[in-house]
């Protein structure tokens, strides 16, 4: 079936006036009745335009003019044989093609891009402290290609972040994310291997001081005996600590996004957030026993009616954006926290205690009772024994202290 022709016609646009008098040429298609303009970049006054039309034209501008419209027309007509089935808007796509945005290949173009990558996969806590150190390290160098990123160059760099009072945790932060784009940088073949900045023997990030975040089994206790008002924010946040510290640590964002569908019995079986966007054949669930001081928690504050798709706490809501849902845990983390800092100063625990230190006391609770790394690794849900161990090293210098002191233990006066 033969498809109705259109008509492609470069004509002078008289509906409105430039300020110079001319009026834009433009090009007419006109299909089935409709007609549509599209403006090819040239204006001329009617005097001009009429011109045109003589075949004996003088103006060299005007006979420049004069084929730039035919190749219009032309190229109109060309567009149109390639087109099975013609449409204005299949058309425009064709004869305005859009140009391709020249790909970055600077530091900068490349996190900016991985920040829209991370937004897109709703990982937006992550997407937030790599727009940090983005904007930390403009602040530093405004143009900063994968060729300055050298030993020398972090190394200013973090003294300029020391000596403005960033702590050594905030810049170990942004030069590891800094890392992983170099890293991108490598595998898309925009720098090589051999200029890799970040091995042992050139530049090696810093690390965070270790603050000790966990608490013994004797100041657990006396959170579990701690007084609260029954229904009260204190006892809400009170509650909420310990369901995590009971469930293996569970974060506050996994907490939120607990169903019951994720209840079977004495077991809670998750994917934690963290990990979801792995694929599925790597997703590895964390099963959790249900403590009966867990469930009691449950039953105090949990949504009724208890439904598989219903949200267990009271804390997200169905179709919340990313955004807001972040907004929302970090609201309930805020709240946590001021009142089991409160808690922690009535009982004189000199320890911080914060949604953090849950998950840090219930592995170090573990690790002190003899529970071996496998199973504090595949409780917290870590990929590796590595991050595990990395994970509860901070944590054992009072061990040490101890097995030391046995090495003079014959020394009874020390």
């Amino acid at each position: 079936m033969k498809i109705a022709k259109p008509t492609f016609v470069v004509t002078l646009d008289t509906r409105r006036s430039k300020s110079d008098g001319t009026y834009p040429l433009k090009l007419r298609v006109t299909h089935n009745n409709i007609r549509r303009y599209y403006s090819i970049g040239v204006d001329l006054t009617e005097e001009q335009f009429e011109k045109l039309k003589s075949p004996k034209l003088r103006d060299e501008e005007l006979k420049l003019i004069k084929g730039k419209i035919k190749g219009f027309e032309v190229k109109a007509e060309t567009v149109f044989k390639e087109m099975t089935v013609f449409t204005f808007t299949d058309f425009e796509k064709r004869y305005f093609p859009k140009k391709e945005e020249p790909k970055k290949s600077d530091v900068y173009g490349i996190l900016e891009d991985y920040i829209k990558k991370l937004h897109n996969e709703d990982r937006i806590s992550t997407a937030e402290s790599y727009t940090s150190t983005l904007r930390s390290l403009r602040s530093y160098k405004s143009k900063l290609s994968f060729e300055d990123v050298t030993p020398t160059f972090l190394t200013h760099y973090e003294k300029h972040m020391l000596s403005k009072g960033r702590t050594s945790t905030t810049v170990g932060i942004y030069l590891r994310s800094l890392r992983t784009i170099y890293n991108i940088a490598i595998d898309s073949g925009i720098i090589g291997k051999d200029s890799y900045p970040f091995r042992k023997n050139k530049f090696s990030i810093p690390a965070g001081r270790n603050i000790k975040k966990a608490l013994t089994i004797n100041e657990i206790e006396k959170i579990f005996n701690y007084e609260t008002k029954g229904g009260s924010s204190e006892n809400w946040s009170k509650d909420l600590w310990i369901f995590s510290y009971l469930c293996n640590g569970l974060n506050f964002k996994d907490i939120a996004r607990l169903r019951y569908e994720n209840i079977d019995g004495d077991r809670l079986t998750i994917h934690r957030a963290k990990t979801k966007l792995t694929t599925k054949s790597n997703q590895k669930p964390i099963v959790i026993y249900l403590t009966d001081h867990a469930k009691q928690i449950i039953q105090k504050w949990g949504n009724k009616p208890e439904t598989p798709g219903t949200y267990i706490f009271n804390i997200l809501h169905s179709q919340v954006s990313p955004e807001r849902e972040r907004k929302l845990v970090q609201q309930l983390i805020k709240l946590v926290n001021k009142y089991m800092s409160r808690i922690g100063k009535t009982l004189d625990i000199s320890k911080p205690i914060s949604t953090y230190s849950a998950r840090h006391s219930f592995s170090t609770v573990l690790k002190r009772s003899g529970a071996p790394t496998e199973f504090i690794s595949e409780s917290l849900g870590h990929s590796s024994l590595s991050t595990t161990e990395a994970y509860l090293d901070s944590f054992e210098d009072d061990v040490k202290k101890q097995y030391a002191s046995l090495l003079t233990s014959f020394d009874k006066k020390r």
